[in-house]
């Protein structure tokens, strides 16, 4: 179970995942040994899944953006289609969907040209896909994996 405290440590992380944990524990109103104690606890039970950098696709040259819908024919046996969407080169999520669509995949790509790679040689050979629809995001107004956690409390957090 989480409390209040917990959420406002995953508030500090999720903010700025290389904060110390003695700035952490000034914040949150605790000892750093109970601070450190309550993220190895929160990483255990997996609530923090893990760390990692926020890049800049522009500037390593993925300036392309789009958002696939799938639709697979479900007849078709084998391997989920969700994990071979997963390893198609420059995928960064897949998400199944509810409505007219079933998966819904957000991908980078250094350009148009290998975008229309990417549909034609990957996806289009998948097999038990039936159609796919693109759109290119033109620009991003906001882009984020952060979660609302203001929102949350204890009772609500349901973990």
């Amino acid at each position: 179970m989480i409390d209040d405290i917990d959420l406002n440590i995953l508030s500090i992380i999720q903010q700025e995942a290389r904060t110390p944990h003695t700035e952490i524990a000034r914040q949150a109103g605790i000892s750093p040994f109970d601070t450190a104690a309550r993220i190895r606890r929160l990483e255990e039970e997996g609530i923090i899944r893990g760390y990692e950098a926020r890049l800049d696709p522009q500037a390593l040259g993925l300036g392309i953006t789009a958002f696939v819908f799938v639709n697979t024919d479900y007849r078709v046996e084998g391997e989920d289609t969700s994990l071979l969407l997963a390893r198609i080169p420059g995928v960064q999520e897949v998400h199944k969907v509810a409505g007219e669509d079933c998966y819904l995949v957000k991908l980078r790509a250094p350009d148009t040209e290998r975008l229309g790679q990417l549909l034609r040689e990957e996806f289009d050979t998948l097999e038990g896909i039936s159609s796919t629809r693109t759109t290119i995001v033109l620009r991003a107004v906001k882009e984020t994996s952060r979660l609302p956690l203001k929102e949350l409390t204890a009772q609500t957090a349901g973990v």
